[in-house]
């Protein structure tokens, strides 16, 4: 068996590199996509030294696209949408036809042709999930009024880039039929096909798909098996996606977006999103490597006016068509520069307009370059101008940020829980019974509103940050309680703890014998391993204890 393969190589090559950059990018405090898109331009086809094969990249992009957008569909909120409808609705449509309608006059200086331009436009105009919601949670605002504005205007931007996938080839088969002279009806029926294979497979997804996947999932997990579960997500996340494109000739990012929507649904969409995170994230680093492949670094050196206007378009143009809609529909100026700042880049959706528009043959492969730079330069530069929005209205962050009732303050000598999971849950229900003064720490939203809504004081954060720690009155606290799944990273939430409070009592959680050494030997007085309770519980009710 030979000890290199192409396929084997290209994975190999572009994890490693990507791991690499990826952590130099989050010690510079840069999104690690910035880090993933350098990996590809070193092992891409324009650098010296090692070239990944392109073309298996390329499919193993296609499997990044299909999770990336299957995690879109699941985290995609309609109560976080029609909460801020009426100022993310056309606010987000307005912008992106600002932008596109910017960058489409770029492509016509340019000479491009016209669906080269309209394809330029709109991957100028639309925002990075990643690096926007990754803002918003460094400054404390998702859960602010202007934070939920932001989210609600990318989830329109996201929806719309899902309408334009989906369109695009019917628009490019409209343009060549054109070109060929075909008549009215030559050129209109590849649309009207489209918008017919459309509406089938959306009826089907919401007839169908909404009854069989929730009904498969329940199935999968009363059979007890946590792989069969991984597994029957991932089939229906690939599968759909598959099967979508061949039964309907609609795009995998279309298929993928409907049944990870449809799993958003159910009570199983948290347990699914956790199950599949880890491969999810995987095909999405080879995914933004395969795009940094097809960067050509030559482009900063004979292109600079039109990178210079790129750049242009989509953190200055973008943002101050965004900050007057949002001052045209009355909101103060800190929320106008707020939702302008986070708007001030580009991330996935471009990249996968961009690889449509130059694998359709409408987008030139300059323009191609252009996007991919801009991109780069706007990622680099976005924490940057968020911070200065943040800092400057930083008062008011705090103000805004506090809950309309906030939780009674608990004396000193009170519980810290950490993680409100299945745990902590649990933990949270005996301390509350015995009226024993403690707070949840929890960074996940919807856990939080759960403990929230359960009557408890919380503290919505990452525990591994002081400030929260802080804000959970770590100096005060007689014990702190690590109910999170993970031991490794419940060590390092000790570690963050004692030395905020080097008299603090700590209780961790383990699950093997490995996390029970590792948080033994950082100190950790009690740890607490789930098998062997079980296990001394069962000896002890069978009477061989």
């Amino acid at each position: 068996m030979p000890h290199h393969t192409p396929l084997i190589g290209t994975i190999v090559a572009g994890l490693v590199v990507a791991f690499i950059m990826g952590a130099i990018a989050h010690r510079l405090k840069l999104s690690p996509l910035v880090g993933y898109l350098v990996a590809g331009i070193i092992v891409g086809p324009f650098t010296p030294g090692f070239v990944a094969n392109a073309g298996l990249a390329n499919e193993l992009a296609e499997i990044g696209v299909i999770l990336l957008m299957f995690g879109v569909g699941l985290h995609f909120s309609l109560r976080d949408l029609l909460s801020v409808k009426n100022i993310a609705v056309p606010g987000a449509i307005g912008q992106i036809a600002v932008a596109t309608l910017m960058g489409m006059g770029l492509a016509h200086y340019m000479g491009w042709p016209l669906m080269g331009g309209l394809v330029f436009g709109l991957s100028l105009s639309v925002a990075s999930t990643v690096v926007l919601l990754r803002a918003l949670q460094g400054a404390d605002l998702v859960e602010t009024y202007r934070g939920r504005i932001a989210v609600g205007w990318l989830i329109v931007e996201d929806l719309v880039m899902v309408l334009a996938l989906v369109l695009l080839p019917a628009l490019a088969g409209i343009m060549n039929n054109a070109d060929a002279g075909g008549g009215a009806g030559a050129l209109l029926a590849p649309l009207l096909i489209t918008f017919l294979k459309v509406a089938g497979f959306v009826a089907l997804m919401l007839v169908v798909g909404r009854r069989v996947i929730p009904w498969a999932l329940h199935w999968v997990v009363h059979s007890g098996s946590r792989e069969l579960f991984r597994l029957a997500v991932l089939a229906i996340a690939l599968g759909v996606a598959f099967g979508a494109a061949v039964a309907f000739d609609v795009s995998f990012a279309l298929g993928a977006f409907f049944a990870g929507m449809i799993l958003g649904e159910t009570p199983l969409s948290r347990r699914a999103t956790e199950e599949t995170l880890p491969l999810r994230d995987a095909f999405a680093v080879l995914f933004f490597v395969s795009v940094g492949m097809l960067f050509n670094p030559a482009v900063l050196i004979e292109q600079p006016l039109p990178l210079f206007a790129t750049v242009a378009i989509i953190i200055v143009g973008k943002s101050i068509a965004a900050f007057a809609i949002v001052r045209a529909f009355g909101h103060p100026g800190d929320t106008a520069l707020t939702i302008a700042a986070s708007l001030a880049q580009i991330g996935e959706f471009s990249f996968i307009l961009a690889s449509l528009g130059t694998g359709l043959g409408v987008l030139p492969a300059e323009a191609r370059d252009l996007i991919l730079a801009g991109a780069i330069v706007s990622i680099f530069l976005n924490p940057l101008i968020f911070s200065v929005i943040v800092r400057s209205h930083k008062a008011e962050d705090e103000e805004e940020a506090k809950p309309e009732k906030a939780p009674e303050k608990p004396r000193a000598g009170h519980v810290i829980l950490v993680g409100y999971g299945r745990v902590g849950k649990l933990i949270a229900t005996r301390l509350a019974e015995r009226q024993a003064p403690f707070v949840v720490l929890e960074g996940d939203a919807d856990r939080a509103d759960e403990a929230e809504e359960a009557g408890l004081s919380v503290v919505r954060g990452n525990a591994l940050e002081d400030r929260y720690l802080a804000a959970a009155g770590i100096c005060e606290a007689r014990r702190l309680l690590i109910a999170v799944p993970e031991g490794f990273e419940g060590g390092a939430i000790h570690q963050h703890a004692r030395r905020l409070n080097p008299n603090l009592q700590v209780i961790a959680r383990a699950h093997s014998d490995a996390e029970v050494a590792h948080l033994e030997g950082l100190g950790v007085p009690h740890v607490v391993m789930g098998e062997r309770e079980l296990a001394a519980k069962m000896l002890t009710l069978c009477g061989a204890g």
